[in-house]
């Protein structure tokens, strides 16, 4: 069985869980990629896809595993140099990590106090190919990061990063 799953995805939940899997399932051969590059799904021949985000209309099978919301975060060292965002356009002021292929909304969406829309997007001097990547730069405080919370709600609990701008999402 072939699965493509995207990184964060893959490393917090389905990687610890093969082992079990192939002790109870011994005849299945297992082909597991982890990428948030988005791939064709036909041409790289995946029974198993895991993904985020829209899908574009196709007619493979597909089905919502559940739902997880974005988080900036930031961490406390990185806060220790550079003031807390109080509002989106803060953010202008911070050096804000993006991915370096194409994404299903490039820019950060925010609502701001009056509910008027407002997309901030990433700046240009750093871009990563994965959120992991993404997850380890924001911990080790080279900048501010979007995430989705379910990849760093460990680190949030454990002080380690800090979200940013909750009330405007």
């Amino acid at each position: 069985m072939r699965i493509n799953s995207h990184v964060a995805f893959g490393v917090h939940y389905l990687l610890p869980r093969l082992s079990e899997f192939l002790q109870r399932f011994p005849d299945v051969q297992l082909d597991v990629s982890l990428s948030d590059v988005v791939v064709d799904l036909l041409d790289d021949r995946s029974d198993v896809a895991i993904r985020t985000g829209p899908l574009p209309y196709s007619h493979l099978t597909q089905r919502r595993l559940g739902a997880s919301g974005l988080v900036v975060v930031a961490s406390q060292d990185y806060l220790r140099h550079a003031a807390p965002p109080e509002r989106p356009e803060d953010l202008h002021q911070h050096r804000r990590l993006g991915f370096n292929y194409a994404r299903h909304v490039e820019a950060w969406p925010f609502i701001e106090g009056d509910g008027a829309r407002i997309a901030i997007a990433p700046s240009g001097d750093l871009r990563l190919g994965d959120d992991e990547s993404m997850r380890q730069m924001a911990l080790a405080g080279v900048g501010v990061a979007r995430l989705a919370r379910y990849h760093v709600e460990a680190d949030i609990a454990a002080g380690r990063l800090v979200p940013l701008l909750e009330n405007h999402d």
